[in-house]
């Protein structure tokens, strides 16, 4: 049904100019008003900015700011400057005389327009200009180059009044072809999108001077015939081509473009999660559709066409976030929803539950009041998020966990968008493996990496004063752990508290405070050291010691460093922490008057005083990574992993060691250091990194084994499924006698082995399918499931599957474009059931229907110091531990992912990813490691969900 006052321009009934005039002029009513609410949020000295860029770009006078020469290109099209105007620049130079620009000369500047946050919802104080300057495509590169010098001055001079401004130059000729010389915002990713760009300009643009879009006469149902109908306009005289500029259509987005353009926002997202959300929100509405994608650009024009122009309604973030809101409650996320709104509210940042006096920017007030009152947000909640300059540890935490799901759903969304729809990126694929490497480097978790849990959240997390604990872990009889708590608690105190953070070992718990701004220079700890010798000063001494191998800030991580593999840059190796070995040795206190005190050999009797090692590494994706060895060989595991990760093509990290036990600590630290450097005189003679070790008078020795060609002879069937599933770190081709063969589904999936590529073969048989795995190495895996469907059999080892390949991607080289999703492929066996394979068919990846995301359950296992293994499991970003809920972990998560699923099927819990850096000694291990450690995870969820159903009030 038609608007009443819609004006629908009809060129085979003929069109009225006076009707196109009226529509012109109702775009230029709606950016008169948004430029009146740009400027009610800026100060005087910054309006005064936005006055008169107009008139400086107009003219060239020396005089003036921004003059470059007489020669550089001016003269706007159709702009004469007001009375206002003029006046305001009198302000700058009593002297200045205003001279028209002569009408027989062409303007080579067709038009300026302010687009971006500005006269929107989310404009604040530090909100940034983004003008950009249309140009005739006829300047030379001499004038382009003159004309950028211009803006770049002009640019300075706004800085100087408190405006930051960025002038972009577009040739419209150029750009509606898609070509453009550089980045035109703060939040361009450049090649990566062209129509996204052209969407957010058509409905954000504020017009300043100079000549009108042409696309705002083009009715939306004729967009996908755009330039036949704008060519019908100029050839017909309903319009002057001197009065508008053409940048091109919106009739519909490529595809790629959503792939490019949502990696740009998820990187963005690390540093600026709440307006990087929107717009993934946003780019996964438009996906949703494709290929019927409508862009807001269109519904922005088609209201103005019906003459709906209500500022606070065509406001382009309230456009966004209704068009989200409406693809959400389709889709019944209200959970998602409710991040999107907190996104908005946190980007907007008017904090509601502040009085509201007589501030600039009431209507924005007023316009988030009613938003916040349609969602049925209530004071309490306005005054928790109002006070995100305040938030610690914990709100920040629970934050971080939210934008985190949300980001990593928008990358699993954008990637099986690409997968179904078999759509590239325009984006130059090394800048896509640097996007992907950013995302890795924030967000992965991994054994002893250190999480930052404040990504632009709140402005400072620093405690004044904290309470440190060590006591027994009551979870795990035998073992202790460490624990932070907020405030100065007594021995009476602490045990009913909340931690900030618990950990197994102390430094890992420092470093963590510390990275995460916890800790400062100006917070006071008490201590409750229990059974450790931890004293005062040695904290003191530890802390230091942080600060000096992590100087914060960390300095911005380049491409360059991305494109590699991480290597360490700084290591800190800390010896013997809250621990006194002679305290440990008692009977050789009576010794330490004797000349033998070297401490790797200690009085003489072979006692290695080095006793634990904590390490602290940085690494060259700002990554901090802590690592404890403990034990009679502590020392040399440490040198091991040390040498063995060292990388001879790049510099050696900085080192260093120290030790502040109450004992012999500086006798310790200078011993570790003496063979420190004697291991650094053996890599200046370029030796091998395996290395003839003496210490403590025992020989250890480093060697690498050669793998040897072996011919082996199995006669019994249990040990040729033994031998198929071992580890291989090259390829193997199989040549088995096929009476070895006695089930026919392995005679069908072995000779299917192809080297680099994993391969997954299935075979249904009624509620249960038969699941093997040949690895890139062509070692076996298999298992028999229960089988409910296809989708819940493929999609979640699919997942498992991709997630390791991102791991190992991460630490290679990324010269090529690394192995993915395209590396795994999938085969059905038939016919079901049972009795010969007749046929092995390959199938297409398995994608979730309607893109539902699935629930997300990460594993990271990790070994103590005694060799026990101990599983940290995350649902949706939340940490469950070993360490908190002993025995009752898998119950728990049990209960958590049954209370997650939309349907009641009985079907399996399933790990999506894992980490086994905490537990492989060398090198990343095989495929076939991770499926023995998924398939034993997966089996104790089981029992827990068994346990769970059998008794729900449990």
């Amino acid at each position: 049904m038609n608007h009443p006052h819609e004006i629908r321009p009809d060129l085979e009934q003929g069109i009225d100019r006076k009707v196109l005039a009226a529509l012109r002029e109702r775009f230029l009513q709606l950016s008169h008003g948004r430029l009146a609410r740009a400027r009610e949020g800026l100060s005087t000295r910054q309006q005064q900015v936005l006055t008169l860029l107009p008139l400086l770009l107009h003219i060239n006078h020396p005089l003036l700011p921004g003059y470059v020469s007489g020669m550089t290109p001016a003269g706007i099209a159709g702009f004469l400057p007001s009375i206002q105007v003029l006046a305001e620049v009198q302000r700058l130079t009593r002297t200045f005389s205003y001279k028209p620009y002569p009408r027989d000369r062409p303007c080579p500047l067709t038009g300026l327009y302010l687009m971006g946050s500005m006269g929107t919802l989310a404009q604040a104080e530090q909100s940034d200009m983004d003008l950009w300057l249309c140009h005739s495509s006829t300047l030379s590169d001499a004038e382009l180059d003159e004309l950028r010098r211009k803006c770049a001055l002009l640019e300075l001079w706004a800085a100087g009044l408190g405006a930051e401004a960025h002038l972009f130059l577009i040739d419209c000729t150029a750009f509606a072809r898609g070509e453009r010389a550089g980045e035109l915002g703060s939040d361009d990713c450049g090649s990566t999108q062209h129509f996204l760009l052209l969407d957010e300009f058509y409905r954000t643009a504020i017009w300043l001077a100079g000549r009108t879009p042409l696309w705002w006469l083009v009715p939306v149902y004729e967009e996908g015939s755009y330039y036949d109908y704008a060519q019908a306009l100029l050839n017909k005289r309903f319009i002057r081509p001197d009065d508008h500029l053409d940048l091109g259509h919106l009739a519909q987005i490529p595809p790629g473009e959503f792939l490019g353009a949502g990696l740009w926002q998820l990187y963005k997202g690390i540093d600026s999660p709440y307006k990087s959300l929107l717009k993934l929100l946003l780019i996964e509405t438009y996906a949703s559709d494709y290929p019927q994608s409508r862009c807001l650009g269109l519904d922005f024009k088609q209201a103005v066409f019906a003459n709906q122009l209500d500022l606070d309604e065509l406001d382009p973030y309230v456009m966004v976030y209704r068009r989200i809101e409406r693809y959400l409650v389709q889709r019944h996320e209200p959970r998602r929803l409710e991040r999107v709104r907190r996104s908005l509210y946190l980007k907007v940042n008017l904090r509601l539950s502040a009085p509201d006096g007589n501030r600039p920017g009431s209507w924005q007030r007023a316009l988030m009041r009613r938003l916040t009152a349609q969602w049925g947000w209530d004071e309490p909640l306005l005054r928790l998020l109002d006070s995100r300059a305040q938030w610690k540890v914990g709100q920040v935490a629970e934050e971080r966990r939210e934008r985190v799901t949300e980001l990593r759903h928008s990358y699993r969304f954008l990637t099986s968008f690409a997968q179904a729809s078999a759509v590239s990126s325009r984006a130059d694929q090394r800048d896509l493996n640097v996007l992907g490497r950013r995302l890795y480097a924030a967000f992965e978790r991994r054994a002893g990496k250190i999480e930052v849990i404040n990504p632009g959240i709140a402005p400072d997390l620093a405690e004044d004063t904290l309470t440190l604990v060590h006591a027994p872990n009551r979870k795990a009889p035998g073992s202790h752990h460490w624990s932070l708590y907020s405030g100065s608690l007594g021995h009476n105190d602490w045990p009913a508290a909340r931690p900030i953070k618990r950990c197994h070992e102390l430094i890992e718990l420092l470093t963590w405070a510390y990275r995460n701004g916890v800790i400062d220079s100006s917070s006071r700890l008490a201590m409750h050291p229990s059974t450790s010798d931890l004293t005062e000063l040695e904290l003191f001494n530890l802390l230091g010691a942080l600060q000096q191998a992590i100087a914060l800030p960390l300095p911005p991580v380049s491409d360059v460093q991305l494109l590699q593999p991480s290597v360490a840059t700084e290591v800190l190796l800390l010896v013997n922490v809250a621990l006194d070995p002679l305290r440990l040795h008692r009977d050789l206190n009576i010794l330490m008057t004797t000349e033998r005190t070297d401490s790797l050999c200690y009085a003489g009797v072979r006692e290695n005083l080095v006793l634990t090692i904590d390490q602290v590494t940085l690494n060259s994706w700002n990554e901090v990574l802590v690592r404890r060895y403990d034990g009679e060989h502590a020392l040399l595991c440490c040198l091991r992993d040390y040498l063995n990760g060292l990388d001879h093509r790049r510099p050696r990290p900085r080192l260093r060691v120290r030790c502040f036990c109450h004992n012999r600590a500086q006798a310790i630290t200078q011993r570790v250091e003496e063979l420190l450097d004697t291991l650094a005189r053996l890599l200046a003679q370029d030796l091998d990194q395996r290395y003839l070790l003496q210490v403590a008078q025992t020989l250890h020795v480093f060697e690498l084994r050669r793998r040897q060609v072996r011919l082996v002879t199995l006669d019994d069937h249990d040990a040729l499924l033994s031998y198929l599933g071992q580890e291989r770190s090259t390829h193997s081709v199989l040549y088995l006698d096929g009476n070895a063969l006695q089930e026919d589904d392995l005679g069908a999936v072995l000779p299917e082995g192809q080297a680099g590529v994993v391969q997954v073969f299935y075979r249904l048989a009624g509620r249960w399918a038969w699941v093997y795995v040949l690895d890139e190495y062509n070692a076996l895996w298999r298992q028999r499931l229960p089988c409910q469907d296809e989708e819940h059999l493929l999609r979640p080892l699919h997942r498992f599957l991709c997630s390791i390949g991102a791991r190992r991607n991460a630490h290679l080289e990324l010269d090529i474009e690394p192995g993915g999703a395209g590396d795994i492929r999938y085969y059905q066996l038939l016919p079901e059931g049972a009795g010969k394979v007749r046929e092995c068919r390959a199938r297409p990846l398995p994608v979730a229907k309607g893109g539902q995301p699935g629930y997300e359950v990460q594993a990271l296992v990790q070994a103590s110091a005694q060799g026990r293994q101990y599983v940290t499991l995350y649902c949706e970003q939340q940490e469950y531990s070993q360490l908190e809920h002993g025995e009752q972990l898998y119950a728990l998560v049990a209960r958590l992912i049954l209370e997650q699923r939309r349907s009641a099927g009985a079907y399996r819990c399933y790990i999506t990813d894992l980490d086994l850096s905490g537990v492989l000694d060398e090198g990343r291990g095989s495929l076939l490691v991770y499926l023995r450690h998924k398939q034993a995870l997966e089996n104790a969820l089981d029992i827990g969900l068994t346990q769970v159903q059998a008794d729900p009030g449990a």
